[in-house]
């Protein structure tokens, strides 16, 4: 009878000890796979800052030191500031109308009882098979014959205004949140409009923060609308010139690997910090907290 609890224990002391190697190996896998993912990243940013023209992916430090004579040779070219700004322009247009009217348009398609809110629902989901490059010609001929805003900033913003994948996603979130706070909202007298923005909007960051993101991330990297809508240097996007640049001009740079990834590096950081910024909001929101019982 007295080896029993020793025979438990043994077991129990063998469990902890194979399940302690699961969790190392768990780590170990997860770790080599981090590293797998982070690769690319270091391997631009030392082929940004490196001084010798030549990169090749086992340098894992700058060859000849550190330098910023690739941001130098790029800038020279592209003028890196005005190419950021025009980014920032398209891309903030961009996210503030996909903001506005998904989160409107998601609000009436899940909370408000209207006619044929069912058959729009349906046609924005059939819209949302249709790839962009299949609109972009009829698209083009609108924006610059029609509506005469090519060479324009509000040309390369204006057909990315409304963002389907947006108003998909508002409208799930808005559908999981209780009923009855709307309607406790509405009997104390509040607007469809101030329910939205006090009460619907803010129990929604999680999926304010991923469209943030997604739409960010988009016309970031968008060149081929903006290179169609304007041919003007001044008005491109740094996607735009990035991609000129490389086609055309890298190689008379002093280093031009160096000076492709110098440009590369400009272009990702902003995303980097955008999710490094937003990643706080990605959690489950408590939506419960103001439901009694």
């Amino acid at each position: 009878m007295a080896s029993r609890p020793r025979a438990t224990a043994s077991v129990g002391s063998a469990s902890h000890h194979g399940t302690r190697r699961s969790l190392l190996a768990l780590y170990a896998v997860l770790t080599l796979c981090a590293l797998a993912f982070i690769f690319p990243f270091w391997f631009m940013a030392v082929g940004a800052f490196q001084a010798s023209p030549t990169s090749s992916p086992t340098d894992l430090f700058p060859t000849g030191g550190w330098t910023l004579q690739n941001f130098t040779d790029i800038n020279a070219r592209l003028h890196l500031f005005r190419s950021l700004a025009n980014s920032l322009i398209f891309t903030l247009g961009v996210l503030a109308g996909t903001l506005t009217f998904g989160l409107a348009a998601g609000y009436s398609l899940s909370r408000l009882r209207w006619r044929g809110r069912g058959a729009l629902f349906a046609i924005m989901l059939g819209v949302q098979a249709i790839p962009f490059q299949l609109l972009m010609i009829p698209l083009y001929v609108q924006v610059t014959r029609i509506y005469g805003l090519g060479d324009s900033y509000l040309g390369m913003i204006l057909p990315f205004l409304i963002n389907t994948t947006a108003v998909f996603i508002f409208r799930q979130f808005f559908l999981s949140l209780p009923e009855s706070l709307f309607e406790a909202a509405r009997i104390d007298g509040a607007s469809e409009l101030r329910i939205m923005t006090s009460i619907a909007v803010p129990l929604v960051k999680p999926a304010v923060a991923t469209v943030a993101l997604i739409t960010f991330i988009g016309p970031w990297n968008e060149f081929l609308w903006p290179f169609l809508i304007t041919k003007n240097a001044e008005l491109q996007p740094l996607a735009v010139a990035l991609a000129n640049y490389i086609s055309n001009v890298s190689q008379t740079a002093t280093n031009p690997n160096g000076a492709i990834l110098a440009g590369a590096a400009t272009l990702a950081f902003p995303v980097v910090l955008l999710f490094v910024f937003f990643q706080r909001y990605f959690q489950a929101s408590d939506i419960s907290s103001g439901v009694k019982g």
